[in-house]
């Protein structure tokens, strides 16, 4: 039985579900096996917490939904924000899908202090729900503070729908900005004649790349694959995109690895390829969506890992290990799902195998939002155990042996 998503459902986690649960059912076994790590709680009282960047061996900048960055300095939460952009959102519900729903670091930020923010504002169309905001903000040489009025916006985007709004940034080897844009919401992509993931002329439904460093207020770098292409946006990096709620880089081989968040049956993990298209509203996972059946999957990329609605509802994208605290363990792409479930996969004789992961020292029933890596390349998971964009029930964790 199918239900759509209510109020019921917490906070920011709804952010990330699709656009209808089905039932779940108890999982199947996994090939790989069950690996046990322990949990180390770094820091609690956070609301709604989406994302984390690691700005310094003991200092991390945390995003909430409400449109706050938090510093943490010295294992401890400063009260006063680094930034507060609430103002500038759009009046979000009680429990809502929009938001502050992401952020990047300046690979050089240590001598420029700029930060990248995604966040949902008012619409400006009539046909639209709101508006994608990719603004820049340049903290103090403390890191402690930014001036909400400096924003400098880099492009906006009109979202027809409520949910599916991506949110992901992240800055790749090369230095340039990637951001995650979702489809559009509404449910099955329902954007003209072959939606929002197929349609070259719109940003929805992709993975950008831009060149902050340059142009105004960006440039495109000239190897983007879609550059000088007639009705191709040239920001366009690939394609063919649900909702990739969150993507990150394999600091060992430079691979973009993504989680793209299901419709109603299918999750995935992607190589991201340059101009590669990912087949969304076609395919889902490596199924036939629409159309249901005898789909042509000519030219599109496989996911290189799936898991029906028996292992979750919702992926949330993680990070290729290479740390040094976790042995063994180096290569593995850990990533979870939003219901708490946390798995694996490696990949072993050409073929990628799926395990799951629990933790020890770890409360039960939490949902996890989002990951994170630190400069040695240990793994964190951000967690909400509240169902109100109001409650201050997030916490981060460490993932440690």
């Amino acid at each position: 039985m199918r239900k759509y998503l209510s109020v019921l459902l917490g906070g920011a986690g709804l952010l990330l579900l699709p656009s209808f649960i089905s039932k779940k059912a108890d999982p199947d076994p996994l090939p790989a096996p069950t690996l046990i790590f322990k949990a180390q709680k770094l820091i609690d009282g956070l609301q709604a917490p989406l994302d984390m960047a690691f700005i310094g061996n003991d200092e991390f900048l945390v995003a909430e939904q409400v449109g706050k960055i938090r510093l943490v300095k010295n294992d401890k939460l400063v009260e006063t924000p680094v930034l507060d952009i609430s103002s500038k959102l759009m009046k979000l519900l009680p429990v809502d899908v929009r938001g502050l729903l992401g952020f990047a670091v300046h690979p050089k930020f240590k001598s420029n202090h700029k930060i990248y923010v995604f966040y949902s504002a008012t619409k400006s169309a009539d046909n639209s729900d709101h508006q994608d905001v990719i603004a820049e903000y340049t903290l103090s040489t403390d890191w402690s503070t930014a001036n909400p009025a400096s924003g400098r916006i880099l492009f906006t985007t009109d979202e027809p729908g409520q949910g599916d709004n991506g949110g992901c940034m992240r800055f790749g080897p090369d230095g340039y900005l990637y951001i995650a844009m979702g489809d559009g919401g509404g449910g099955g992509d329902k954007h003209g004649p072959i939606g929002n993931g197929q349609n070259m002329n719109t940003l929805l439904g992709k993975i950008l790349r831009i060149d902050v460093n340059s142009g105004s207020p960006y440039a495109i770098p000239k190897d983007n694959p879609f550059v000088g292409k007639a009705d191709v946006k040239p920001e366009i990096w690939a394609y063919g995109i649900r909702n990739a709620w969150r993507f990150s880089f394999d600091n060992k081989t430079n691979q973009l690895v993504a989680s793209d968040v299901g419709e109603g049956t299918w999750e995935e993990v992607d190589i991201i390829e340059k101009g590669g298209n990912y087949g969304w509203r076609m395919i889902e996972g490596n199924h036939c969506f629409n159309p249901k059946q005898d789909c042509d999957f000519t030219g599109t990329i496989k996911p290189i890992a799936e898991y029906d609605h028996h292992h979750g509802v919702c992926i949330v994208g993680g990070y290729v290990y290479n740390g040094k605290q976790l042995s063994n363990q180096k290569g593995k792409y850990f990533f979870a799902d939003w219901t708490g479930p946390i798995y694996y996969i490696e990949k072993k004789d050409n073929q990628w195998q799926q395990g799951k992961v629990e933790l020890q020292n770890y409360p039960q029933n939490l949902k996890i939002t989002s990951w994170s890596q630190d400069q040695s390349g240990e793994l964190y998971v951000i967690t909400n155990g509240g169902n109100m964009l109001s409650e201050v029930k997030g916490a981060i964790y460490k993932i440690v042996r």
